[in-house]
């Protein structure tokens, strides 16, 4: 996710290809829609709906040895990976052909693993022996800016130009906590055994890395410490994942001069200049609280902890795309908060980048080659039905007035509809990319992309521009800009299949459509306006009544076990859980209206509204490593699979009616308890 979007995404981040033949391939073998050898029969569809409908494929399918997790997104990324493999291995090899250098070249100076490991640290001594130089507080921040605008690295804090959340129409630049390494706040502040050994593990991993740099072992454990010193404090001063979910938590614009006397020890206005960026009077910050305790540290701090810290960025930022020992060690330290068992192939780590990196030249092959075009007017003819749906509920809500319902049905209307890919390519020609200097490659498009970031301010806002490459296999609600987003890359089994029965892809894809504009109405999201503004447009009765449900899902998912005493955090993933439940419940509505729902043929034993839920629900199964489970209840605002997969559909009467769930299961609701929303 690019920082300058606040955006909410389907599922955590990743990008892939599509698994549609191109021209000139063998035919792919159609897949069984409902596969019951996935399923475990044994288990009662009111006692676990999720083990019921994916119980053996579970059972068969471990997490891989260079994987953290398993599950269908996994499989997608898996197979169509390979596929930019092959695009990239193509654009190697054709080089001179236009459309092929940057990523050709790209590709081929990350995999000359014998190249980088002859360079060894080279390609960062220069930077660490400009920050030995450092002698005083302000020439420490001027390397701290530099560092940012030549790509090799965010230290301290955050820094972007995005849209003014109460002004979408302008761009305005943003300053946000940042500063630590480990995933979450709490691995620093909290003292159970869990996240303790993670810290210990953490302050191993410092000194490993700063001796590799060149410190005896002494020092390395001297620097070990002073970072970790540095960042526990700034850990202290950041606001919690939860409150970061507060949108006017979070907006706090100062001008100028008023943000520098909260911070002596920083004059913003000369920071910005050194950033980049001229003739800003204002800036917006999400925690001031932060920025005030990174100004006294500044000062409390010796200079050389301060240096330090600062060469723990470089090496921390770099050390994946270093020689061999430090790619070893910086995987180690992932281990530790992951527990994946072996490094992720080569090609397919470079692959990645370069899609991250240079995803629109990448995209564009990828779309010529693979994408079917009539499926982006399928997906029109799916969205605008599903809207269409949504409006019909929205009109029917027995607990909203009617002038709050003008205002979501105008907010719904006014939604913007992104597909398949941009209607404008990015042009990289401003990056300079070589065969032979992977981390310079890697610079040279950070510093572009930083470039493009400080150039947009004062220029008009580009509502055209996407938050994810085409190949990704997710889907995202811009609040600011009011869009809803679907790369190519979801446009795919088990979401969507041409071949499929609407059951099929109205319980995958369908959802997700209606997940992405409900995210719109979530407890995020109902807090901007048609415009994309932060604005709130409720009745308060109106919004009393939103908040009394959605705290019932929040009580919900809190009593979801994951992983011994961890549970899931009801309020960090209640948007996602709401864009769930809405977008589940929109789906099923629309589903309703095919020929397939009323004709009710069963197929494969199952009737049209089994298949719904069994869609639904398999789009979720997935195994995870204990550690990456630990990991992701902190940091992800996403559900597991299984709660994904249980939650919304025990508050909806047509699964209780489809599976004869009664009471006495596991899953069931009484009707008076069940949570309706959209």
């Amino acid at each position: 996710m690019r920082t300058f979007l606040r955006i909410a995404c389907l599922g955590t981040v990743a990008t892939a290809l599509l698994s549609f033949a191109p021209p000139g391939d063998k035919k792919p073998k159609k897949p069984k829609y409902i596969d019951k050898s996935n399923m475990d029969l044994s288990v009662k569809p009111g006692d676990n709906f999720y083990r019921y409908a994916n119980g053996t494929w579970l059972k068969q399918n471990p997490v891989p040895a260079s994987k953290t997790r398993w599950g269908s997104f996994d499989e997608l990324r898996e197979e169509s990976s390979r596929r930019l493999q092959t695009l990239l291995q193509d654009a190697a090899k054709n080089v001179s052909k236009p459309g092929m250098q940057k990523i050709g070249a790209f590709y081929l100076s990350g995999m000359d693993t014998t190249a980088i490991e002859q360079q060894g640290i080279a390609p960062i001594r220069a930077d660490l022996q400009r920050i030995d130089a450092i002698q005083s507080t302000g020439a420490f921040l001027t390397e701290l800016a530099n560092e940012r605008t030549q790509g090799i690295g965010g230290a301290l804090f955050g820094f972007f130009i995005a849209q003014d959340r109460k002004q979408v129409d302008r761009y305005i630049p943003q300053l946000s906590q940042g500063g630590t390494t480990l995933p979450d706040r709490d691995y620093y502040l909290k003292n159970d055994a869990r996240s303790t050994a993670v810290r210990n593990a953490y302050r191993d991993h410092l000194a490993k890395m700063f001796t590799l740099s060149g410190d005896n072992n002494s020092s390395a454990a001297a620097h070990a410490d002073a970072v970790l010193r540095i960042e526990t404090a700034l850990a202290k001063a950041q606001f919690s994942r939860v409150e970061m979910r507060d949108p006017y938590k979070t907006y706090n614009k100062f001008a100028i001069k008023d943000l520098s006397a909260q911070t002596p020890g920083v004059d913003w206005g000369w920071m910005l200049g050194k950033l980049k960026l001229a003739g800003a009077d204002s800036v917006i910050v999400n925690n001031p609280s932060f920025f005030k305790t990174v100004d006294i540290l500044l000062t409390a701090l010796p200079l050389d902890d301060w240096k330090t810290y600062l060469k723990w960025n470089v090496l921390n930022s770099t050390a994946a795309y270093l020689s061999s020992p430090f790619v070893k060690q910086n995987f180690a330290m992932q281990q530790v908060l992951t527990g994946q068992k072996e490094m992720t192939p080569r090609w397919q780590f470079v692959s990645g980048l370069i899609d991250n990196q240079l995803g629109d030249q990448l995209g564009q092959l990828y779309v010529a080659r693979y994408f079917k075009p009539e499926a982006k007017q399928r997906m029109l003819e799916l969205v605008n039905n599903l809207q269409q749906t949504f409006a019909g509920r929205i009109k029917n809500l027995d607990w909203m007035s009617d002038a709050t319902k003008l205002q979501a049905l105008e907010k719904l209307n006014a939604f913007t509809k992104k597909i398949a890919y941009p209607d404008k390519w990015k042009d990289y020609s401003g990056i300079t990319i070589t065969d032979n200097n992977f981390v310079g490659n890697l610079r040279s498009a950070a510093q572009w992309r930083y470039d493009e970031m400080v150039t947009r301010y004062g220029k008009p806002v580009d509502r055209t521009e996407w938050g994810m490459t085409p190949p990704t296999i997710n889907a995202y609600y811009n609040p600011s800009n009011n869009e809803i987003a679907f790369p190519a890359g979801i446009l795919q089994f088990p979401f969507f299949d041409f071949g499929a029965d609407d059951a099929v892809n109205y319980g995958g894809i369908g959802a997700v459509i209606g997940h992405e504009m409900t995210h719109g109405f979530d407890d995020q999201g109902r807090q901007y306006a048609a415009s994309g503004n932060l604005q709130d447009w409720w009745q308060k009765s109106d919004a009393d009544q939103f908040k009394t449900r959605a705290d019932e899902v929040v009580a919900q998912y809190n009593a979801f076990t994951v992983l011994d005493t961890l549970h899931v955090n009801g309020r960090l993933t209640l948007g996602e859980n709401l864009a769930d439940l809405g977008g589940l419940n929109i789906a099923f509505e629309a589903f309703k209206n095919t020929k397939q729902y009323k004709e009710g043929k069963t197929i494969d034993g199952f009737t049209p509204t089994q298949r719904f839920f069994l869609s639904w629900a398999q789009v979720w199964r997935s195994n995870a490593l204990a550690e990456t489970q630990a990991q992701l209840i902190l940091t992800d605002p996403h559900s597991p699979g299984e709660a994904r997969a249980n939650g919304p559909i025990v508050n909806m009467d047509a699964w209780y009616e489809a599976f004869g769930v009664k009471p006495g299961d596991r899953l069931y609701k009484a009707p008076e308890t069940r949570t309706r929303i959209w």
